[in-house]
């Protein structure tokens, strides 16, 4: 493919270098400074979900109450590339993404501010240097608006004829328009700064007048760049007062300029979208994107192409500045955002016969980071989220194995339902309901897939539905509600009885069987059941039901129902039938797991609070499975390492040392006068309540009651829980921090294994620093230097013991030192010697250049130094030196042709002509010019070249 003569990075590149030469004193006042972007979750505004223009951060300028010391305050002039976000809220582009070529959630916005110092003339001459000098721009395309105020229907603002003069200098009168006051005069909000602003407009096809399309949502008529001028402030009772610093603000889309000067007639067709595109292609085999819409758009690929690429954009750049998906706000935006992503792939871009494997989407953000993470390096690591695209892909993938583990058969459903429903345009209460009942389906997934039909959801029906089939149980086909006292009578080191139970009921989603049909999954209810539905953040039970004729449906899921305990399953043959008898069994040996990890939590919080002591730490979610356990709390930074050590000690004291859990049901209003008591903030109890309590100090839960202010109480773990926990905890064997990170402002996750898997991460720990010591040993500076990068490329993909992980990348980083320090020692000693060898070489009388080769073994900084060496003793004379690495992986190269000779030859074609025999090349000035290659095998040729330029050149 040939070279883009406008590569995206350069686009951007160029914009701001242009600003950072521009002020009103030719470029000798400072330009305009670049301020990067800020980041698109705006945590100080609580008014913005997303930063949608680049402007939000510079609010306090232009309202006047930047704080003297802000570093914000002594800024004249700004440009940048701002990170924007419009989806939900105000600005929603989320319902139009992928189904035109034009929109999208996230893009970035150029920039160049004025802060009360230059005005008009300046910003609309340079706007219309930098699009048709710079950037090239045909000036018969290009059509510019004004604000035409509004005093002609008896408003106080008006026309902006100073702006329609400046103009008139670029452009002939029928291509000066004026514009309205919703599109030329832009408010901060209902009172604050404003003022007129003025629009470029560029016309894709050419060779015509448009006036007329301007500002018509024609695709080939678009508008570039807005320009506003901050002149006035509207008063609380709509008047305006004239400003007395006047500022400048503007916004041209990054993605819309780059598609023009890469003469695409659409922002995804440019470099910015299509690595994404053939990366999306790579991993799916579907056919290559068209760019076609709507009904062209036979298959929905197109679509789904520009869905996929658009939103895993949006969610690499706000999951790494801070959000996370989740069920409010701006985080269940995200959530939607990702949902609506996965679902277009699931949909369209798997052909028949392949499957949608999780991590298709989070396998993507690596190929954003590629492409942005040069213009906005908090990509490869956001100190101030401490995120990492690791963390990033982590994030999505979690979210995508949740989303898709009822995807498919809820979307087959789904378009059944829809169909049924399209002549109402309503989806029925009890179709939602089914979706969310069979398929857990959240109700806004449902909702949003009935958007995307022109539909909407029967929201109230739903609600009923939900409170009619547990009434139906009831009423109906007397069922009580469900006894699942037994869910606690067990062993927890494994073991626990088969308990006889009736069954009550047999649900398929949509109505109530007598019997399970083979095959189809459904919902069983029994009178009594020893299973543990899904709650409080502990997973489900998995099981099976077994008849006496050996018949067996196999649980996969529990949840609750109302009252009701559902056990979601199939049959794989024979027959369960409402009122027969069957046999209850759990899997209490995966039970057993999840046990250790809740109680190990329970601990986790316990050694938390007497770690941090003195901050309020609140827990703020937790997962508690068979693999791992997961605990979110509130607090305002990462952890230190000695902290970690010091609540990963504790809790593996607890463990070593045996302690009894005592689990015992009360009543509320007593339970809530223990002293120590740790309850989750907004939940609501039960009463009677489960109290589960642990600790170094010995008690039963009648004591904690007795005397609920006793001092030696603040020793234990006391929570309400009812979750399963271990009898004692020593059964949870150790204890592992895997993962410490931040997943919203003021929130840290950690993630921990207990049993064999804690034992597994420590093993892994134990073996890296062996491996660290053993790299200790290795002598040869270069090889201890590759196996450094390998270690640090290695250490991070290894599951392991977190505390001991951050040793380990000390110990990296000593070795690191030691590698620099011998570098920097070998660099001095071949830098005398160049420098000795430079001061000593003969140059013979009448000699016009010199080609030299230097020992240095390609170092270029040594090469710098006999250049210096051989230019103070032969100043007037072309030199050109090469040097090679005796491993034959770098050669350097360095020219110099002092001014007097300035005619003759140029350096940069000096040491191009020697370098491209080794496939390298070089750059800098006429004068001086250096560069390097990687493969020394073509370096005589390259010696002789370098002879026979200047034996041609400098004669």
């Amino acid at each position: 493919a040939m070279a883009l003569e406008w590569p995206a990075a350069k686009v951007r590149s160029t914009f701001i270098e242009f600003f950072q030469s521009k002020d009103e004193k030719e470029g000798k006042d400072g330009g305009h400074t670049f301020w990067p972007s800020s980041g698109v979750v705006p945590f100080d505004d609580p008014t913005l979900l997303f930063t949608n223009a680049g402007m939000n951060q510079f609010k306090p300028i232009f309202m006047g109450t930047v704080d003297p010391k802000s570093p914000l305050a002594p800024l004249k002039r700004a440009a940048n590339s701002q990170k924007c976000i419009r989806a939900g809220g105000k600005h929603n582009d989320l319902d139009d993404v992928g189904k035109d070529v034009y929109h999208h959630t996230f893009f970035e916005m150029l920039g160049n501010w004025s802060f009360a110092t230059y005005f008009k003339k300046e910003a609309i001459s340079w706007a219309w240097e930098l699009l048709t000098k710079v950037y090239g721009l045909a000036p018969d395309r290009l059509y510019a608006t004004y604000c035409e105020g509004d005093v002609h229907k008896g408003g106080i603002v008006e026309p902006d004829e100073e702006t329609r003069q400046l103009w008139l200098q670029f452009l002939p009168e029928d291509r000066v328009l004026k514009g309205n006051m919703k599109d030329n005069f832009w408010e901060m909000g209902e009172t604050g700064p404003c003022g007129p602003c003025t629009e470029l407009h560029y016309d894709r096809i050419g060779g015509r007048q448009v006036a007329h399309l301007v500002n018509q949502d024609d695709p080939n008529v678009l508008e570039i760049w807005n320009l506003v001028f901050i002149q006035m402030f509207r008063n609380k009772d709509q008047s305006l007062t004239m400003l007395p610093g006047k500022h400048v603000d503007t916004g041209m889309g990054m993605e819309r300029i780059t598609s023009i000067l890469q003469q695409k007639m659409s922002n995804y067709d440019t470099d910015i979208f299509t690595p994404i595109f053939s990366a999306i292609q790579a991993k799916t085999g579907i056919r290559p994107y068209s760019g076609k819409v709507g009904k062209d758009d036979v298959d929905g690929v197109d679509m789904a192409y520009r869905v996929v690429a658009d939103h895993i954009r949006t969610l690499t750049i706000a999951i790494t500045d801070g959000a996370i998906p989740g069920n409010e706000g701006r985080n269940y935006v995200i959530r939607r955002i990702l949902r609506r992503g996965v679902r277009y792939a699931r949909q369209y871009l798997y052909p028949a016969g392949t499957n949608y494997e999780p991590g298709f989407f989070a396998g993507l953000t690596s190929k954003v980071v590629e492409i942005l993470g040069g213009a906005f390096p908090e990509l490869q690591n956001n100190p101030g989220t401490n995120m990492t695209p690791e963390k990033v892909a982590q994030v999505i993938l979690e979210e995508e194995v949740s989303f898709l583990r009822t995807l498919d058969k809820g979307i087959s459903q789904f378009e059944k339902f829809a169909a049924e429903d399209k002549a109402s345009g309503k989806i029925s209460g009890p179709h939602a309901f089914m979706l969310y009942d069979t398929f857990g389906f959240p109700l806004d997934l449902t909702v949003l897939m009935a958007e995307e039909k022109g539909m909407v959801v029967d929201k109230a029906g739903y609600e009923e539905c939900m409170a009619e089939q547990t009434d139906k149980l009831a009423k109906e086909l007397a069922v009580s509600p469900t006894d699942d006292s037994s869910k606690f009578s067990w062993v927890s080191k494994g073991s626990g009885p088969r308990v006889p139970a009736t069954v009550k009921a047999v649900y398929d989603g949509k109505n109530f069987l007598q019997e399970a049909p083979e095959g189809e999954l459904v919902g069983v209810v029994t009178d009594v059941t020893p299973f543990y539905a899904e709650s409080g953040g502990q997973l489900f039970d998995t099981g099976k039901i077994t008849t006496a004729d050996g018949t067996v449906f196999v649980v996969s899921n529990v949840q609750k129902f109302g009252a009701y305990i559902l056990h979601i399953g199939s049959l794989n043959s024979g027959s369960i039938k409402v009122g027969g008898k069957v046999d209850m069994e759990v899997d209490f040996e995966r039970r057993a797991l999840c046990a250790a990890n809740h109680t190990s939590t329970h601990l986790l919080n316990w050694a938390l609070r007497k770690v941090l002591a003195g901050h309020q730490i609140d827990q703020r979610g937790s997962i508690v499975g068979p693999d791992k356990l997961r605990f979110d709390f509130s607090y305002g930074k990462p952890l230190k390492t000695e902290e970690l050590d010091e609540v990963q000690t504790l809790v593996r004291e607890l463990i070593r040392t045996g302690s009894p859990v005592q689990r015992q049901e009360v009543a509320l209003a007593a339970a809530k006068q223990v002293k120590t008591l740790r309850a989750v903030f907004g939940e609501v109890y039960p009463d009677p309540v489960r109290v589960v309590s642990v600790g170094p100090v010995a008690h039963t839960i009648n004591d904690l009651l007795a005397t609920p202010d006793k001092e030696d109480w603040m020793r234990l773990s006391v929570e309400f829980c009812g979750g399963t926990h271990m009898d004692n905890t020593a059964e949870a064997g150790t204890f592992t921090i895997i993962s410490e990170e931040g997943t919203a402002k003021g929130v840290r996750r950690l993630t921990a294994y207990t049993r064999e898997a804690a034992r597994a991460a420590q093993d892994a720990a134990a073996e890296f620093e062996k491996r660290v010591d053993s790299a200790g040993e290795i002598k040869d500076v270069a090889a201890l230097d590759a196996e450094i990068s390998a270690m640090r490329m290695d250490v991070d993909a290894v599951v392991m013991d977190y505390v001991r992980k951050d040793g380990i990348k000390k110990k990296i980083d000593a070795l690191k030192d030691r590698v620099l320090a011998a570098e920097k020692e070998q660099l001095k000693i071949k830098t005398e010697a160049a420098v000795q060898w430079a001061e000593t070489l003969t140059v013979a009388e009448g000699t016009r250049y010199l080609v030299q080769v230097v020992d240095v073994d390609g170092d270029t900084k040594a090469v710098d130094a006999a250049m210096k060496a051989l230019n103070a003793r032969v100043p007037e004379l072309p030199v050109i030196l090469l040097s090679r690495s005796a491993g034959g992986d770098k050669v350097s190269g360095l020219a110099v042709v002092p001014a007097s000779r300035a005619a003759q030859a140029d350096a940069r074609e000096w040491v191009n002509a020697a370098l491209e025999h080794c496939g390298g090349k070089g750059g800098g000035k006429p004068d001086r010019a250096q560069g390097a290659a990687k493969d020394a095998a073509g370096f005589d040729k390259a010696v002789k070249a370098a002879q026979d330029f200047a034996a041609a050149k400098l004669k």
